[in-house]
């Protein structure tokens, strides 16, 4: 028989008038029990960054509370955001005329992948991020 997959998750519903910062903060509590977060800071400053625009996303854009999830398989920590909004995340060019319109883009350059996921109730965002395997080997 090949080897089970060991997996660990948690959840957090951030109301849509909740402050990002207790969003990250919760990440990061999180992401501290991981053996392998001490040895990846780079790695653990892109995903609080990525938790904060996706969090920030679902509050701004979608106008709705965010379910956020994050699950370490061994091989990934999966960042995902739910909103309400159907809406895909459809990243603009920067203009000095308006904020924002670079969160996508942040996302994009700090994950390894990220992929859209439409749901009956709204959509998920969900970032990859693989830790250096130096880092993973001091688990």
């Amino acid at each position: 028989m090949g080897e089970s997959l060991r997996a660990v998750g948690w959840a957090r519903s951030l109301p849509l008038h909740s402050e990002i910062r207790i969003a990250r903060e919760w990440a990061r509590g999180h992401l501290e029990t991981l053996p392998w977060a001490a040895g990846a800071s780079e790695v653990v400053d892109d995903v609080l960054l990525t938790v904060s625009e996706l969090v920030t996303n679902a509050h701004v854009h979608a106008d709705s509370n965010a379910q956020l999830v994050m699950t370490w398989d061994e091989c990934c920590l999966h960042v995902a955001v739910h909103d309400s909004s159907t809406a895909l995340p459809t990243p603009r060019p920067p203009s000095s005329d308006r904020p924002g319109g670079r969160g996508m883009f942040l996302v994009d350059a700090l994950a390894d992948e990220w992929e859209t996921r439409p749901c009956n109730d709204g959509k998920m965002v969900i970032a990859c991020f693989r830790p250096p395997v130096a880092a993973q080997e001091g688990d």
